[in-house]
C-alpha cells in the first residue's frame, strides 16, 4: 500500500482554502475548493513588494483593471465564454477578482504591472518604514 503524500507548510496551521479542499467531494463538487477564482501568490524582492496572479485566458488591454484605494490594491479581470458546443465544461468564466492589503511603506505612486503568458505580475515600491515614535506635544490650557 502506497504512502500517503503529505504537504509541508511553513505554519502549524495549513491555509483556510487549502483546509477546505481536503474535504471529500459530495455530488462531484468539492465544496469551497474554488475558494478563490484568481490564484495569486506574494514576496518582497529587492525594494519592491511583488504580486503575481494567475490569470489566463483574458486580454490584458480590455478584460483586466489593477487598482489601488487606501492601501489595498485590487485585481479585476473578466474572462468571456466562446459561443461553442461544449462536450465538458471545466474553465470558469466571469469576473474574477482579488483584494491584497500593502504593506506599510508601500508606494502608491511607484507601481508597475506586466501581464505574460497568463500571468500578471505587479510590483510595489516600498520606502522606509517610520520605526521612532513622533512625540506629539500636549499643550495645558
Amino acid at each position: 500500500m502506497p504512502a500517503i503524500a503529505r504537504r509541508q507548510h511553513r505554519f502549524p496551521f495549513p491555509d483556510l482554502p487549502e483546509w477546505f479542499e481536503s474535504f471529500p467531494p459530495r455530488f462531484g463538487w468539492s465544496p469551497l475548493a474554488d475558494l478563490y477564482d484568481m490564484k495569486i501568490e506574494d514576496y518582497t524582492q529587492d525594494d519592491r513588494y511583488v504580486i503575481r496572479a494567475e490569470i489566463p485566458g483574458i486580454d490584458p488591454n480590455k478584460d483586466l483593471d489593477v487598482t489601488v484605494e487606501e492601501g489595498v490594491l485590487t485585481i479585476k479581470a473578466e474572462r468571456s465564454e466562446r459561443e461553442v458546443d461544449k462536450h465538458r465544461r471545466e474553465i470558469r468564466y466571469g469576473s474574477l477578482s482579488r483584494s491584497v492589503a500593502l504593506p506599510k511603506g508601500a508606494k502608491a505612486d511607484d507601481i508597475r504591472a506586466e501581464y505574460t503568458d497568463g500571468m500578471l505580475t505587479v510590483s510595489v515600491g516600498l520606502g522606509e518604514e517610520k520605526t521612532q515614535p513622533q512625540h506629539i506635544e500636549v499643550k495645558h490650557g
